[in-house]
């Protein structure tokens, strides 16, 4: 009789913590299908339809039979309309040959690390920061190395804080703006202040284009050793076209190449191509869903206060706001789940981004003015039942 053979499960995956904002958006896909009307505020998802022009770019391509592979890199025509944004945003000259075009910027996270780091090396991060931030490193074998940031000073890095943290494993230090989940920015002196430390920057710049206090800046305009990752997701709406980007040094370019090539191959070609016309035609859909995020920011923000959130940091960027509810409870997973289960607004609870978010709340405010009103609404009506309000 055969003997099953025990599976081995290797401890690098298992040590992959689970995504929160999924876990509660999943829990409320059942609940939905018991018949409860939920309100997702929990993931950072437009709910604006992706422009027309990208749809019909894609058509044309997929007709036009541009189906197959393409260059590792991404389509020449799509990495030189990349390069020509970076210099009319930012003034930034960017070589299309140092652009490489993936299906997202998560795999293209995932080889960075990889590219930078041995075992045991580490990579800076701000707690708190994106959920996957640190998965990402672990799974290559790196340590992240977590830098407690501050709300008055809108959970961004500063520069002083970061320089007793580097030591010789220090491979890069993670920067993200706007960011997820405080929704704040960088300004230009930050920006080069933190260009100037001896560590190599990793730029999550996914969020551009939306920003509706101050200027957004690319590091690329303070130093051309960074890493820049950017994409389509959030301001085109593009989040199940799975297209992103990561600008290079011209140095690195080629050892992330040949990663990208045995992992990824290529992004979709119709794909690609819908970037191009997202880039070269879209910027009035872009600035539309802008001020309607704006206004939606302008709402919740005060509503989110009348019921006793505080929000510290009020975001000028991204469509998040991190409001402060530890007066109710400093378990804002079990918190999230309670208030998912009997009111059905979905959350995404602070721990997900690390304990400098423990006991924090993150509405996400890519969802119509109608729901965020009626959520808050139905918060209000439980908050005053549990003598919270």
């Amino acid at each position: 009789m055969h003997t099953p053979v025990k599976e081995h499960i290797a401890r690098r995956a298992t040590e992959i913590t689970p995504f929160l904002a999924m876990e509660i958006m999943e829990r409320a896909k059942a609940l939905e299908l018991e018949g409860r009307e939920i309100i997702y505020l929990c993931l950072g998802e437009p709910d604006f339809p992706t422009p027309e022009p990208i749809v019909k770019a894609a058509q044309e391509a997929m007709l036009a039979g541009e189906t197959r592979y393409t260059h590792s890199l991404g389509r020449i025509e799509l990495r030189q309309a990349i390069a020509e944004h970076y210099q009319t945003r930012y003034k930034v000259t960017v070589d299309p040959e140092q652009v490489i075009v993936s299906s997202g910027t998560s795999p293209l996270m995932l080889l960075l690390f990889a590219a930078l780091c041995n075992p045991d090396d580490e990579v800076i991060l701000t707690d708190p920061g994106y959920a996957c931030y640190p998965n990402f490193i672990r799974f290559v074998g790196a340590k992240p190395r977590f830098l407690r940031t501050r709300p008055e000073q809108g959970f961004q890095p500063q520069p002083e804080d970061v320089v007793p943290l580097i030591n010789d494993r220090t491979r890069a230090l993670l920067i993200n703006s706007p960011a997820n989940p405080a929704g704040s920015i960088l300004s230009r002196a930050e920006l080069a202040a933190l260009a100037e430390l001896p560590i190599t920057l990793v730029s999550d710049e996914i969020y551009h284009g939306l920003t509706y206090e101050g200027e957004e800046h690319s590091i690329l305009e303070f130093t051309d050793e960074a890493f820049v990752l950017g994409g389509f997701s959030k301001a085109y709406a593009m989040t199940g076209w799975r297209l992103g980007y990561l600008i290079a040094p011209k140095h690195a370019v080629r050892t992330l190449q040949t990663l990208h090539q045995n992992v990824v191959i290529s992004a979709n070609s119709f794909v690609q191509l819908a970037g191009v016309a997202a880039l070269k035609e879209c910027d009035s859909y872009v600035e539309e869903m802008r001020r309607e995020y704006d206004r939606r920011r302008r709402q919740l923000i005060p509503r989110l206060e009348e019921i006793g959130l505080k929000v510290h940091t009020h975001p000028v960027g991204a469509f998040y706001v991190l409001a402060d509810a530890r007066h109710i409870s400093n378990d804002s997973l079990a918190l999230a789940k309670e208030i998912l289960e009997a009111t059905g607004v979905a959350l995404t609870p602070g721990i997900d981004f690390g304990e400098g978010a423990e006991g924090f709340l993150r509405f996400s405010y890519a969802n119509s003015m109608e729901n965020l009103n009626t959520a808050v609404d139905r918060l209000a009506d439980f908050f005053r039942q549990r003598g919270w309000l």
